[in-house]
């Protein structure tokens, strides 16, 4: 299993204040899919892959329209635009933030 602390110190690049927990909360939702490194990364470029994303965890997670989830991604996308290899946990994260759903995870 995926330990916060592994994920941290990309976490806090874009927020100072996260708290371990809620990331280890993020960790267990997305499991296995951190055990690859490429399942463990989001690819902005990749449609399908943030659609996967927006039909996902956007939409079953969140709680949110494709309209908004598909806007929620294009936000992080470029608030993580000069990280070349995003963080799928980082990348929830900020998910989870920006929609004001990290208290779903503990937060």
């Amino acid at each position: 299993m995926a330990k916060a602390a592994d994920y941290m110190d990309n976490v806090k690049q874009y927020d100072s204040g996260a708290d371990e927990a809620v990331v280890q909360k993020i960790c267990n939702y997305l499991g296995i899919a951190l055990t690859n490194r490429d399942s463990s990364l989001v690819s902005c470029s990749d449609q399908s892959e943030l659609d996967r994303v927006i039909n996902g965890y956007c939409a079953k997670k969140l709680g949110q329209d494709a309209g908004t989830a598909a806007s929620a991604c294009a936000d992080v996308c470029a608030t993580m635009k000069q990280d070349r290899m995003k963080s799928r946990v980082t990348f929830y994260y900020l998910l989870a933030k920006n929609a004001g759903k990290l208290g779903q995870f503990g937060g």
